[in-house]
């Protein structure tokens, strides 16, 4: 049963990463490279990162030898003094690499406590300009949640909205953060969402907001997802209130008549295809949709930037508490790495990692503490390299 459940996963959702068909030239979307393994090996930008990071990224590059990527690291690590070109722990270099190679891995980052200096996941963002973060996120065979049938695509504006880091004291007691929408940043995303649904058979896109209130900022978000869904008749879109997305609600017909539910995320996760979403909303969405199939830990993402730039990312916490104790899941990295390998067109070492990571999820002989067994980091890396 598993191995059918691993053949259904594989085939329809294999693939289900990014595109490199680029219907906008105006529009910076993944760059084809039509890589095998007996060239020349693609250099790679890899940010292991804080606390457990040094370990998944070391599951990563065991995996990748073992599965033979033509793939060489270019290691970077977060400085120990803020960079003043950066305002950040990121040092200029380590972002010039990340420009340089086009392509990269990161694992999670802990952004240490202090003044004067930006988040390094900020950095990251505003400085390469990673406008769309994407998240797939789909039950995994042979690990039991309460839903059995997700597939959904989260897309999330990752420059601006709430998270433009514009903040300022008015009057003692009074604090005032500026949401900043842009027409340029909303079509952008908008546009990447679209094509994305079409490259990837997607049916539906849904645009998650609450311009019911913020008429303004979200009601443009909404006017720039409408022009560009013109261009994809194929396409159904759909507008839902984000409080709407995350749970059911009932409407009154009539008095005392009748009540019909809107089936929501929550209460129906297959409702949904692909989601898109303006900066804080996808935080949370991201995060909710993660959940619904076991946590951050088994959720790869992937970070598009202009020019072709791809960051694949880890997007759970650092967990210092484990650090150093061989117990932490590679999961969420490895599938990232994936996506990473799909980017580079490199799709059966991609199928090959995928396959050995699910293979060795059904089978449930080797877990992690998180997904309710006791192996190590290096017994799980082992046992997906044996899968191999």
């Amino acid at each position: 049963m598993a191995t059918q459940l691993l053949r259904r996963v594989l085939g329809s959702r294999s693939r289900q990463i990014l595109s490199t068909t680029n219907p906008n030239p105006n529009l910076a979307l993944p760059i084809a490279r039509a890589f095998s393994s007996d060239i020349t090996p693609i250099t790679a930008t890899l940010f292991p990162g804080d606390g457990i990071g040094p370990e998944i990224a070391e599951s990563v590059k065991q995996v990748f030898r073992t599965a033979e990527v033509p793939v060489d690291w270019e290691e970077h690590y977060v400085g120990t003094e803020i960079d003043p070109r950066t305002q950040s722990f990121l040092t200029w270099e380590s972002l010039e690499s990340v420009r340089r190679n086009k392509v990269g891995l990161k694992g999670p980052m802990a952004t240490p406590i202090g003044k004067g200096h930006r988040s390094l996941n900020l950095t990251l963002r505003k400085e390469l300009n990673l406008y769309a973060n994407v998240r797939p996120c789909y039950s995994l065979p042979g690990y039991k949640t309460r839903y059995d049938d997700v597939n959904l695509i989260t897309i999330r504006e990752n420059t601006e909205g709430e998270y433009s880091g514009l903040e300022h004291q008015v009057v003692r007691g009074v604090v005032e953060s500026l949401k900043i929408i842009t027409r340029q940043a909303s079509l952008r995303v908008a546009e990447y969402a679209f094509h994305y649904a079409k490259t990837h058979g997607r049916e539906r896109v849904s645009a998650i907001h609450k311009a019911n209130i913020m008429q303004k900022t979200d009601g443009l978000f909404l006017k720039c997802c409408r022009e560009v869904a013109e261009k994809y008749p194929e396409i159904t879109y759909e507008e839902v209130v984000i409080d709407n997305c995350c749970m059911m609600k009932t409407k009154l017909l009539a008095k005392n008549l009748l009540l019909y539910w809107y089936a929501q995320l929550v209460k129906n996760p297959a409702a949904f295809d692909v989601l898109v979403m303006p900066n804080l909303y996808g935080d949370i969405i991201s995060d909710l949709c993660a959940g619904l199939i076991g946590g951050l830990g088994l959720t790869p993402s992937c970070n598009i930037g202009e020019g072709g730039i791809a960051l694949a990312e880890a997007v759970h916490g650092s967990a210092p508490d484990i650090a150093g104790k061989n117990l932490a899941n590679p999961t969420a990295l490895l599938l990232s790495s994936v996506t990473m390998l799909r980017h580079l067109e490199l799709h059966d070492k991609a199928d090959r990692i995928q396959n050995a990571i699910l293979s060795t999820i059904a089978e449930g002989k080797y877990r992690t503490a998180d997904l309710g067994g006791s192996s190590t980091t290096s017994d799980f890396t082992k046992a997906i390299c044996d899968h191999l």
